[in-house]
């Protein structure tokens, strides 16, 4: 691969942060997977996925943000997230591994901003305007989602936002570098910068969700307990976690309400192994993929889809 910068360390291992930085196409490359096609000015690459069989090629490497799209799964994320469900493994076998398989100067860092020029600015979300929640697709789309708008107006804001020179606007939730995390009912987006959301206080105690979904989801369960009792952290992307680790050593209890896929179950694992002090919640909605989930179907537990017997028909 040309135009990646490699770096020289001496002494250097893997950290969580290091994987994150990795150059996903040249890792990919490592792994043995070329692009089948590269598309919109070399800056969107497709691969028949590496993490499961196909013959047409769905999984999509962004070039502008290294992240990536499995269309298949549903599932994406970033290099550490994409290692996770490759070798199916732990966060701390995922270390070992790597560790005893390649040097940090055999995986480069990405080079923010090294694509944008074959793309145009247009390419990049633009945030035009933070204002209070008011449209009505927004409200019916927080309504689906089972929170109150009451809430929701408490953290969150309206951003209007501008990508290929199209406008947009969704639910914005601001993180502790002043980027956003927008959603609406069509789009998940990020404005850089990427970073973890800190609402602390102080106290003793601290909750832990990926996503602002669900945390606004436990508030709206918690009705009656004062948000400044406890403190809590938005990771905004498992991929994250490793940013929160010093916020969360300070509290003598941290409460995992983490998602029940694979990356959220490593990085469960992977913090109940670091003391006494981490506790896992997500059984709350066990049969649920994470709490917003368990509060949108009010807990009840999803049917299976049985499949029709052979010549019985209904009855009546």
């Amino acid at each position: 691969m040309k135009g990646v910068c490699a770096m020289e360390f001496t002494n250097e291992v893997f950290s969580l942060s290091r994987i994150r930085e990795t150059d996903l196409a040249y890792l990919l490359d490592r792994l043995g997977h070329e692009p089948a096609a590269r598309k919109k000015n070399d800056t969107d690459w497709w691969y028949v996925s590496p993490l499961r069989n196909e013959q047409t090629a769905s999984f999509h490497v962004d070039r502008l943000t290294n992240e990536w799209y499995d269309f298949g799964l549903m599932a994406g994320g970033n290099p550490v997230d994409f290692l996770l469900r490759y070798h199916r493994c732990s966060v701390t076998e995922l270390l070992e591994r790597i560790n005893a398989s390649f040097s940090p100067h055999q995986l480069p860092f990405f080079e923010t901003g090294s694509h944008e020029g074959r793309a145009g600015t247009g390419s990049k979300l633009l945030v035009k305007e933070v204002r209070p929640l008011y449209a009505y697709p927004l409200k019916n789309y927080l309504h689906e989602r089972s929170i109150p708008v009451a809430i929701a107006d408490s953290y969150c804001r309206e951003v209007a936002y501008e990508i290929n020179g199209r406008s947009y606007y969704g639910i914005g939730f601001q993180n502790d570098a002043c980027g956003w995390e927008i959603r609406n009912k069509n789009f998940k987006q990020s404005s850089a910068p990427k970073d973890i959301t800190c609402l602390g206080r102080g106290t003793g105690s601290v909750h832990v969700f990926e996503g602002f979904m669900d945390f606004l989801s436990y508030v709206a369960l918690h009705p009656y307990e004062d948000p400044r009792s406890v403190d809590f952290i938005v990771l905004n992307g498992a991929g994250l976690f490793d940013r929160a680790l010093s916020f969360l050593e300070s509290h003598s209890s941290v409460h995992l309400w983490l998602d029940r896929d694979v990356t959220g179950r490593a990085y469960t694992q992977y913090a109940l192994s670091l003391g006494s002090r981490y506790r896992d919640e997500s059984g709350f909605y066990s049969r649920h993929k994470d709490l917003n989930d368990w509060l949108v179907h009010k807990g009840e537990v999803p049917k299976p889809q049985l499949k029709p017997v052979p010549g019985l028909r209904p009855a009546g």
